[in-house]
């Protein structure tokens, strides 16, 4: 199979994120030749550092990466076209794919051909990811679109009646053999600028909690969060905090903080490729994360995680907060504190939450539902094996 994958940057990088693990797994998976379109060069350049940004075409791990540019590379459509969270692909793509499906409709007077059409691109539609139920009822619905062409509805999601969520099949075997080796450990965080002196009082969580260590977090988050109410609680905890936080995220958040902060020790950290990525949380005993790509990867890392959901008016996003805390099913001091980080919650409030949550039993009690919650899904398949099952089924109906 050849597949076009569409993406365009929106605000941030996790769609590009998102759609980059895509195209590499449905390589990994089957074999695919894939093309990734994608509007922005230097975000992706980002988070993959070989990508050059004068180049219209360019191979990265075997999927060739297309400048999305305007006007567009005249490409032949392949056997599968994936919009990325509804970005159409461009009016002259979309213009061969309708030559394609016209190529390959049957005549029925007409005689066998010589050597058959290729069969009509199977476009599909790929979603953002949601918990809420609704959800499984339109996942790989049909939508018949104005000019003939058929387009698939594919959502991801955490339930087997969805499209499931990007995995690689290696992925726990490295996450295990990283968080059972201290000395991986501290040599990863070391080349990310992290003296010995700052992880002087961390012990990584091999196997266990270590209550009187440093707890070593890290911090993704949007604009909107209530920084000086986090600052203010991870302060007053006795137990100290080194904090990971990326350049360019809470650009405030050290002048919250102040230079006399006790218990908090704030880093900056590069911005990382996405394997780099994972490193650190799989590194961190409590990741704060934000957006769709974040919160699998830290679901993956199988520590408890705090999730800021995409802000949308009318608060919308809390009904989507609501549906997922239902699947993740935390302790309720986890719970209130993930609520409270998600309300914008005052000092006093998210503080109490806060304690909370990190006491002996309700700490505990979350690193079981991160345990549970990355054993559960891990038994499901992943999302390329699912679309790429989908795709295939499809194939044989035509």
């Amino acid at each position: 199979m050849h597949a076009d994958i569409f993406c365009r940057r929106v605000d941030n990088y996790g769609d590009i994120g998102v759609c980059w693990r895509l195209a590499r797994g449905l390589k990994q998976a089957a074999g695919w030749r894939i093309r990734l379109w994608i509007d922005d060069l230097p975000a992706f350049a980002r988070m993959e550092p070989r990508c050059a940004l004068d180049r219209q075409i360019q191979d990265i791990d075997g999927v060739a990466i297309v400048a999305w540019t305007s006007p567009a590379p005249a490409l032949t459509p392949g056997d599968v076209v994936i919009e990325a969270f509804a970005c159409d692909p461009p009016d002259a793509f979309r213009a061969a794919m309708r030559q394609r499906a016209a190529a390959a409709a049957p005549e029925p007077a007409a005689p066998e051909p010589a050597a058959p059409e290729p069969a009509a691109p199977i476009w599909i539609n790929l979603e953002y990811l949601s918990a809420e139920p609704w959800v499984e009822s339109h996942h790989r619905l049909p939508s018949p679109q104005p000019d003939g062409l058929m387009k698939y509805f594919f959502f991801p999601g955490f339930t087997a009646a969805t499209g499931g969520l990007l995995r690689e099949p290696d992925l726990a075997a490295r996450r295990d053999a990283f968080q059972r080796s201290p000395d991986a450990q501290r040599a990863f965080l070391q080349g990310l600028g992290i003296g010995a002196d700052r992880m002087a009082g961390w012990l990584p969580a091999c196997g266990g909690a270590h209550p009187a260590s440093t707890r070593l977090a890290t911090l993704f988050c949007y604009p909107t969060a209530p920084l000086a109410s986090l600052v203010a609680a991870l302060s007053g905890d006795p137990r100290p905090t080194l904090l990971l936080v990326p350049e360019g995220v809470a650009p405030g958040l050290e002048a919250l903080a102040g230079p006399a902060a006790t218990g908090l020790d704030i880093v900056r950290i590069p911005f990382l490729s996405q394997d780099d990525y994972d490193r650190l949380l799989w590194c961190a005993d409590l990741n704060f994360v934000r957006g769709e790509d974040s919160v699998v990867r830290a679901g993956w890392a199988g520590r408890p995680l705090v999730w800021q959901i995409y802000p949308q008016a009318d608060d919308i996003h809390l009904d989507k907060l609501h549906a997922w805390l239902d699947r993740y099913r935390p302790p309720p001091q986890a719970r209130a504190l993930i609520l409270a980080w998600n309300t914008g919650a005052a000092s006093g409030p998210l503080a109490a939450a806060w304690r909370d949550a990190t006491s002996a039993p309700g700490w505990e009690a979350w690193r079981h539902t991160a345990r549970a919650w990355d054993r559960d899904l891990s038994a499901m398949p992943d999302l390329a094996a699912n679309l790429i099952r989908f795709c295939a089924n499809l194939r044989q109906k035509c």
